[in-house]
């Protein structure tokens, strides 16, 4: 039997706590810490034998963690603590503005590459699973169009971003997909649909004393890169309705390649999710990619990476012999 990889978390919010579950769940890892930037003594982890330490004295711990699965938000935490971490550890983490990727890879590389460290960047289900299904689309099918739905459901990062506009409170985003767009993909149809036409955002924020609801509105419907490209509604509701009506975290969504093989025959490809809690599943991904990083490290594979430079069968923990058998 070989030793069990010993996971770090970086961060415990939703993400880090389903990183925890997803772990407990894997009996090739050990979780051997948690790292926050709150006091330890307050975070209560579901496995209290886990010792919680202090996000600063990280670096303490270098010899005794394998990997570390960063659990920060994008829009502010992972552009910073990315690159340090993957300084000094194996890092996996879910960066997930699209625009930014390049740059940050770049950013993340810089530090990975001449520490011999390993860092797998914007892993989870889009980017990540999502990204794999488009590229196998795009390959297979070279003549046709892709094209990525999401929702209907709570978008973490986007939540994150509201949450962050000055006179909020509290709050959270919804991407609901637009269903006539979704059927004339599925027929076969190559329609050419605007980012508006594919989706519509619903945002629902409790407001900070004091502060201007007008005046929110517009700094979130103009905010770029997450709501100003796309027909975005705002809510105000009370922090009762809050918790009443959007504590849950469902997301999913669709992948489709249309195209042609001769000029007479159409093939269209799907790849579906319906999530019941979009961090427990992207915190699975994490821990499934968690493995594969150790893997790469330990063959000398250092740097940034991605999911589309990582070979399927390094997710799982069965040998090559038995996913050829089992799965092949």
């Amino acid at each position: 039997m070989h030793p069990r990889i010993k996971i770090g978390i970086a961060g415990y919010g939703n993400l880090g706590k389903g990183v925890e579950m997803a772990i407990a769940q894997s009996p090739d890892m050990e979780l051997v810490g948690v790292f926050t930037r709150r006091n330890p003594a307050d975070v209560q982890l579901l496995d209290s034998s886990i010792p919680v330490h202090a996000q600063d004295d990280i670096g303490q711990f270098r010899d005794q963690i394998d990997v570390l699965i960063l659990c920060g938000g994008s829009k502010n935490d992972l552009p910073e603590q990315g690159p340090a971490l993957a300084a000094m550890f194996n890092t996996v983490d879910s960066f997930d503005t699209h625009a930014m990727i390049p740059e940050y890879h770049a950013a993340v590389d810089k530090a990975a590459a001449p520490a011999g460290k390993t860092a797998l960047i914007s892993v989870g289900w889009d980017p990540g699973l999502f990204s794999l299904n488009r590229l196998y689309g795009e390959a297979i099918l070279p003549v046709g169009t892709t094209y990525t739905f999401w929702g209907k459901g709570l978008s973490q990062g986007h939540s994150d971003a509201v949450r962050r506009v000055p006179g909020v409170k509290a709050g959270v985003q919804y991407t609901i997909p637009a269903e006539a767009a979704i059927e004339r993909v599925r027929n076969g149809e190559l329609p050419e649909l605007s980012t508006r036409e594919k989706h519509k955002r619903e945002c629902h924020v409790v407001l900070a004393e004091g502060a201007d609801a007008a005046e929110v509105e517009q700094s979130i419907v103009s905010m770029p890169h997450y709501f100003a490209e796309y027909d975005t509604s705002v809510t105000f509701i009370s922090e009762e309705e809050l918790r009443r009506d959007h504590a849950a975290m469902p997301h999913g969504g669709v992948v489709m390649r249309s195209g042609t093989s001769d000029a007479g025959t159409t093939q269209v490809v799907e790849y579906t999710l319906k999530l019941g809690s979009n961090p427990e599943f992207t915190a699975a991904v994490l821990v499934a990619y968690a493995r594969a990083t150790y893997r790469l490290n330990r063959s000398g594979v250092i740097g940034a990476q991605t999911v589309l430079d990582v070979a399927p069968g390094l997710l799982s923990p069965k040998s090559p012999a038995d996913l050829r058998r089992e799965l092949l």
